[in-house]
């Protein structure tokens, strides 16, 4: 009989993002190592972003469980739809631009919402699933955040039943970017630290996608920590040509502080240096981009040199990895962020398309990128490096050798980094 495993999320098809990818692959090659996973989602969830085509990937086999959740984001809209939309998607306005409303969401959100916006799940689908576990006979409960609230699911099932528990972490918790900004209070900020303590120092083994997070968390708990990335799983697409413009794309995400200057400012200046650069340069933003970031952008390119594509669908997102010349992966240069490894890496890395990335120094992002020679790394002040770099790229694209030639991508792809995952189960 195939081993069982209970997945808790809250992110599942037909929720958009990166952060359904994870778990919907690992449910999809668990069955080839001898377990059945049943996943627990909401029943009614508050999705910023939707991709109906991700429901066609959800196994045939897995047991899905759902129960009600009461979703706060849905009363907020009633005072400002878009603000709603905008923070619960993580987009947040310098604090200077915030509106007084923006301020005020976020106020509540970090203070009366600890760890989260789903924290009133936590009680109900302990209930529900404490009779579920003793019933089928589950050994394994496995919780993935954010939301971090998911991971108290995990802590009470654990006091209760002594069920083996993973706790797997997307993102860190008190460390993550946007933890900051939420206006926290000492008391606040004190709650959010003992609840990550009590995870970290409960849970039978902690997942990490991050050497530097591991790092974090090892320096928090004795519990075993384990590095699994995000990776890719590659798909057959329709033959795909490159573009016939000089295209440099951006998929995914732009926050406000996502927004490297040195690079904008570069290419304007390429724009206004070569005529022929000129002509045929594109930047495509693809996905929700910041009006931070546009501003910024919009002082160095001129607008025919812009093409604001917007959220696509997953499918879609992949045929433009393969359709530009050059993918551009940008972080925000910070501390905080060395350990964020975009799960869109991994997808660029097979897209057999350069990278430029951008972000802070020594970042786990930079040590993937450099181990498979998939393209070049630089920090937000290189300036002449990375002009020099994109010049180069550009001459390269007309001769028609702009191209890729990685090395030791299978260890990245999701049967295998999945077969990592059942050997902790």
């Amino acid at each position: 009989m195939p081993k069982k495993a209970l997945i808790i999320t809250y992110y599942w098809p037909p929720a958009g993002g990166p952060g359904v990818q994870r778990w919907l692959k690992f449910v999809k090659y668990l069955p080839d190592f001898g377990i059945h996973p049943i996943v627990y989602i909401p029943e009614n969830p508050s999705y910023p972003l939707l991709d109906q085509t991700l429901l066609d990937d959800i196994p045939k086999e897995v047991t899905i469980l759902k129960q009600p959740i009461t979703e706060p984001y849905r009363l907020a809209e009633i005072f400002s739809k878009q603000a709603s939309k905008t923070i619960s998607s993580g987009v947040i306005p310098k604090e200077k631009k915030q509106t007084a409303i923006q301020k005020l969401m976020l106020y509540v959100r970090g203070n009366y919402f600890i760890p989260d916006a789903r924290k009133e799940w936590v009680k109900p689908s302990v209930s529900y699933l404490s009779y579920y576990i003793k019933e089928h006979q589950i050994e394994t409960v496995i919780t993935t955040g954010p939301p971090h609230s998911l991971h108290l699911i995990g802590l009470q099932l654990k006091a209760r039943l002594g069920i083996k528990w993973i706790a797997d972490f997307r993102d860190p918790w008190t460390t993550i970017g946007y933890h900051k900004k939420l206006k926290l209070s000492a008391s606040a900020a004190k709650k959010h630290e003992h609840m990550e303590k009590q995870v970290l120092t409960t849970a039978d083994h902690i997942i990490v996608t991050s050497g530097n997070t591991k790092t974090e968390f090892a320096a928090k708990s004795n519990r075993p920590v384990t590095v699994i990335t995000n990776g890719y799983d590659y798909q057959q697409l329709p033959k795909t040509e490159k573009d016939q413009r000089f295209s440099v794309a951006h998929i995914g995400s732009l926050l406000s502080e996502r927004n490297p200057k040195a690079l904008w400012k570069v290419l304007g200046e390429l724009i206004q240096e070569h005529d022929h650069f000129k002509d045929t340069f594109i930047l495509k933003l693809i996905g929700v981009v910041s009006d931070d970031v546009l501003n910024t952008i919009r002082q160095f390119i001129p607008e025919n040199n812009i093409d604001i594509v917007g959220y696509v669908t997953h499918k879609e997102a992949l045929v433009h990895q393969r359709q530009s010349q050059l993918l551009l992966l940008i972080e925000i240069d910070s501390e905080d962020t060395k350990a964020i490894i975009p799960g869109k890496l991994f997808e660029y890395m097979v897209a057999e398309t350069p990278i430029v990335a951008v972000g802070p120094p020594d970042s786990d992002v930079e040590g993937i990128i450099k181990s498979t020679n998939t393209g070049r790394y630089f920090g937000y002040h290189s300036e002449p490096e990375l002009k020099a770099h994109l010049l180069s790229c550009y001459e390269a694209y007309k001769n028609s050798t702009l191209a890729t030639h990685p090395i030791g991508l299978q260890q990245y792809s999701r049967k295998a980094l999945t077969q990592k995952l059942a050997e902790l189960i």
